[in-house]
């Protein structure tokens, strides 16, 4: 079982900056790949971001490239999602997930976190 626990959300306007963690606890942890994602209302959870504990794959949505930065500490178990340049469009719920494989899939990860709401204004 793996906990997942997101924070840094909030409000920002069109241009400015947030950093997004996620804090990871429980069994074999460092054996999941970690992934960010996004919903918004009315719309499918979309990949963002993914990497590997070992860093060794680090992968973006086109959206996030150059503007969007996956990190990871193990020493704290938490993955980073710094994102600058932020849109409008950006304005969703972002979750963070672990996964045992590799995929860009929803559906293919394993556990959730509770989300973070992040809007963005104009």
């Amino acid at each position: 079982q793996v906990q997942l626990v997101e924070s840094g959300g909030g409000l920002v306007q069109a241009g400015g900056s947030l950093r997004l963690s996620c804090a990871a606890s429980g069994r074999s942890v460092s054996t999941y790949a970690m992934g960010w994602f996004r919903q918004a209302p009315g719309l499918e959870r979309e990949f963002v971001a993914r990497i590997r504990w070992s860093g060794t794959m680090i992968d973006y949505a086109d959206s996030a490239k150059g503007r969007f930065t996956i990190s990871r500490d193990n020493a704290k178990s938490t993955v980073y999602l710094q994102m600058n340049s932020l849109k409008p469009e950006d304005t969703a719920v972002y979750y963070c997930a672990a996964i045992r494989g590799l995929s860009r899939s929803a559906a293919d990860y394993d556990y959730w976190g509770q989300g973070t709401q992040v809007t963005v204004s104009s």
